[in-house]
């Protein structure tokens, strides 16, 4: 979406008037124009030279990827090139191997949005939602910390407010891990929704003058201004998998395989269902046809340790033996975009005698921890100018929660502060379901605030370790 404008504005900052030599057309998203340069005599770049009435050649919508355009009398040259066009499948790609089981009947059940149920029904939902939740604990553990490898950098006066925040959430997360002796030598760290690969640039600071660490971000997207490059003349390994965790399979990475390391598993802001995926990659090991798995093969990290092995497994899956899961940290967020099919805790679910129409509403209600404190009114106008986002700022947003729409009935007799609550006990529910998987495969798991809610809303850190690892 979006508009061209008359070049004849008084001030090129991009915002208000096009950047000299930059694309004169605004897009609405993003708040401010186009970015990209121009060819000599040009107004628009090629992406939007739709835009342009007077340009003969035609641009159409590119066959493999709607997303971008390409000019029409040069369509079969771009076909060939295009970076959407499908690579070869690398080793470690199994379709759907993490998705969870198949169930027709299940998944053909309608959802309800929440704006569509009467406040009867949701008095019920509400009230079938705090009865599940009886005899747990329903608020995190307090694990606000630090970590030196970060305090120069939290130090820095040039931060922004959002740099700042990030770095606080990082700072914590490192913290977190080494009260629970997940930093050390010898390890595998999988970042998981790795974006940037922040994360691991920390840990490995953190480690720098430690051996034999090494590092796995595993990332669908083709990502801008990774960090990876930091790290080229050092002694760590750092590879990017660019796959769906849902068609992941670690036994079949070929470092893993070579170095057979202790994995520890680690993700900042792990949107919604790519938990499950994650959790499912490590624990279940490729056994896609079971919804509830023998523990998988785990090591203590102290010395002298004993290791435990997986019950008996086919030869010709004998490298599912190779994977020893030694602790997770995953910073949870969005489980509005959670999904039935991947959940991890269904068990957890259908023992309080609910099912996937459950899941599906207090799916949707999670989102008011983060966004239903007030209704988002959508006549409500602002300009470009006056609500810029910088993509890190854009990043931020993404993780703030859905638009789930309030019913006019609730919200006239249902406190911001009481939605709030009950968008909490949604997530912590969803989450007990994850402890519970976790803890069935012989882990300690726990769901602790690792930073404040003015730094996040979504401020809860899931860790695990081997229930016999005498940190815990």
């Amino acid at each position: 979406l979006g508009k061209s404008v008359n070049m004849a504005e008084p001030v090129s900052d991009g915002v208000v008037a096009p950047l000299p030599g930059r694309c004169a057309f605004y897009v609405l998203k993003k708040k401010r124009y186009c970015k990209m340069v121009v060819g000599s005599g040009k107004i628009f770049c090629g992406e939007h030279a739709t835009a342009d009435t007077d340009n003969e050649r035609k641009r159409i919508p590119c066959p493999l990827d709607p997303k971008h355009t390409v000019f029409e009398d040069s369509l079969s040259k771009h076909l060939k090139k295009c970076n959407s066009k499908e690579k070869p499948k690398p080793i470690f790609y199994v379709k759907d191997i993490n998705a969870g089981l198949v169930n027709e009947e299940e998944d053909a059940v309608d959802e309800v949005s929440i704006a569509d149920r009467t406040k009867e029904e949701l008095d019920i939902l509400i009230g079938k939602m705090k009865t599940a939740l009886q005899g747990y604990n329903i608020k995190p553990d307090n694990g606000i910390l630090s970590h030196p490898a970060l305090y120069e950098a939290l130090n820095d006066p040039k931060n922004g407010n959002i740099a700042s925040k990030h770095l606080k959430q990082q700072a914590s997360i490192l913290g977190n891990m080494e009260a629970l002796e997940l930093l050390g030598p010898g390890r595998c760290y999988i970042e998981f929704g790795a974006g940037k690969g922040k994360l691991s640039h920390w840990i490995h600071v953190a480690l720098q003058n430690t051996e034999d660490v090494h590092f796995l971000l595993v990332e669908r997207s083709s990502t801008r201004f990774k960090v990876d490059g930091k790290h080229k003349n050092t002694e760590s390994t750092f590879d990017r998998l660019q796959v769906d965790i849902q068609h992941l399979d670690l036994r079949k990475v070929p470092f893993l395989r070579e170095k057979r390391l202790p994995v520890i598993a680690v993700g900042k802001h792990l949107c919604g269902a790519a938990t499950d995926l994650a959790l499912r990659c490590l624990f279940e090991q490729g056994l896609k046809h079971q919804d509830s798995q023998p523990p998988t093969k785990r090591i203590k990290l102290s010395e002298g340790a004993e290791k435990e092995t997986m019950p008996t497994v086919p030869a010709e899956d004998k490298e599912s033996e190779e994977l020893a899961v030694s602790g997770v940290a995953i910073a949870l967020c969005c489980h509005h975009r959670c999904d039935w099919r991947h959940y991890v805790g269904k068990e957890f679910f259908r023992e309080r005698g609910l099912g996937p129409r459950e899941f599906a509403a207090f799916q949707r209600m999670s989102s008011w921890a983060t966004c239903g404190m007030s209704r988002v009114s959508h006549s409500q106008k602002i300009s470009p100018q006056e609500n810029v986002s910088t993509p890190e700022e854009e990043e931020e947003a993404e993780h703030e929660g859905s638009h789930e729409t309030i019913p006019e009935n609730l919200n006239s007799a249902v406190s911001a502060e009481e939605r709030e609550h009950i968008g909490r006990l949604c997530k912590m529910l969803i989450d007990h379901g994850r402890l519970r998987y976790i803890q069935q495969r012989g882990f300690k798991s726990c769901l602790r605030h690792y930073t404040s809610k003015d730094v996040s809303l979504e401020n809860v850190l899931l860790t695990a370790v081997p229930m016999q690892n005498p940190a815990t």
